[in-house]
């Protein structure tokens, strides 16, 4: 049985990193072909979560949603990130 959102699939199950291909979802008209790196997760306004890959070479933002088979820790640890690395000292919160 394959897993919900592999059948168009634009990014590695495993690392989510993916390859600046298209312009537009699904054209395949991007001369870039850079590495895209997965640096964030959106949780869509229907609870889905999608992935926000920008390119390592022209800096582009895409979002892909993710797949039903796409690795789950990784995933995870995506979306820990800014917990894990606030934009603030935490030690200047009040208490």
């Amino acid at each position: 049985m394959q897993a919900p959102g592999t059948a168009h699939r634009n990014h590695c199950p495993q690392c989510l990193w993916s390859i600046h291909v298209d312009d537009r979802p699904g054209d395949r008209a991007s001369d870039c072909r850079g590495g895209m790196e997965p640096i964030a997760v959106w949780v869509r306004p229907n609870e889905e979560w999608a992935l926000v890959h920008r390119c390592g070479t022209c800096h582009a933002l895409r979002v892909n949603r993710i797949a039903g088979d796409d690795n789950p820790l990784v995933l995870m640890s995506i979306a820990a990130r800014p917990m894990a690395s606030p934009p603030f000292p935490l030690d200047k919160l009040p208490r």
